[in-house]
């Protein structure tokens, strides 16, 4: 029996849409959106400077685990001498490959890049779907492997943010302009990392019986509502990391000086 767009009896329609309003602009912006912050992450991983003005280091750069780090940046050495590249590369691995798995930004570029739908009631240019059974599309499964992944990054720039409260020397007691960016910019993904589909599922999936696990049952509510708001979350995260990094290079290269506060 024939179903879907092909059964009897529905209207053949050529247009790609009815619709009369601006359907195009939500994924029209997400794209521009996008494709800016990728161009941006670019240029930045690969300059390969200007990330370190202590006691400030970039998100893109942290931790700078290589031997060609900036003095005073390095956290631990793992790549030796024979790592010639941008530290940059070795780190946004993780941190991109949780956002390209995500389940809103799956949405977000399927729609503003693949319109696989654009929009709702706009059909789509391709004659077939597979979903995300065959790759390269599969790969998505590994989402949450990337979470755990960033989960030990969210530490690590908290970690960042705090030892932000010291001055040039090392010293305690200290705080500017960009120890609030970094605090900031912890939050935001911390947000961001605790509101997605995963930490939902893992702190509440599996259960058939909440009243059961009533410590469980709290974190899946708290979680729940964080999820509510997911998407607002991934963009503000995405772009404050990109601030924070070009703030720290503009320290770094001597073009503005961080406003102390005490």
């Amino acid at each position: 029996m024939t179903a879907g767009i092909s059964a009897p009896g529905r209207p053949s329609i050529r247009a790609r849409t009815l619709r009369t309003d601006r359907w195009w602009l939500a994924p029209a912006v997400t794209a521009a959106s996008l494709f800016a912050f990728v161009v941006y992450a670019t240029i930045r991983a690969f300059w390969n400077g200007a990330y370190y003005a202590p006691p400030y280091i970039s998100p893109f750069y942290s931790p700078c685990i290589a031997t060609n780090c900036v003095p005073g940046s390095e956290t631990i050495y793992i790549f030796g001498d024979w790592w010639k590249l941008s530290p940059a590369l070795i780190i946004l691995i993780f941190p991109l490959g949780f956002r390209l798995t995500c389940y809103y930004y799956r949405k977000a570029y399927y729609r503003s890049f693949w319109a696989s739908p654009p929009a709702c009631a706009v059909s789509e240019p391709h004659r077939s779907y597979t979903g995300e059974r065959r790759f390269p599309l599969i790969l998505q499964n590994i989402h949450r492997y990337f979470f755990y992944f960033g989960l030990i990054f969210n530490v690590i720039l908290t970690y960042d943010a705090v030892i932000a409260f010291r001055d040039a020397d090392g010293d305690w007691g200290h705080a500017g302009l960009g120890t609030l960016v970094l605090l900031v910019n912890a939050a935001l993904l911390w947000l961001y990392s605790l509101s997605c589909h995963s930490c939902r599922h893992i702190v509440g999936g599996r259960l058939n019986h909440f009243s059961r696990h009533p410590v469980r049952y709290r974190m899946w509510t708290f979680v729940s509502r964080l999820n509510a708001r997911h998407m607002l979350y991934a963009w503000l995260s995405l772009f404050w990391v990109a601030f924070a990094d070009l703030y720290v290079a503009m320290v770094a290269s001597g073009t503005i000086s961080d406003l102390r506060f005490f």
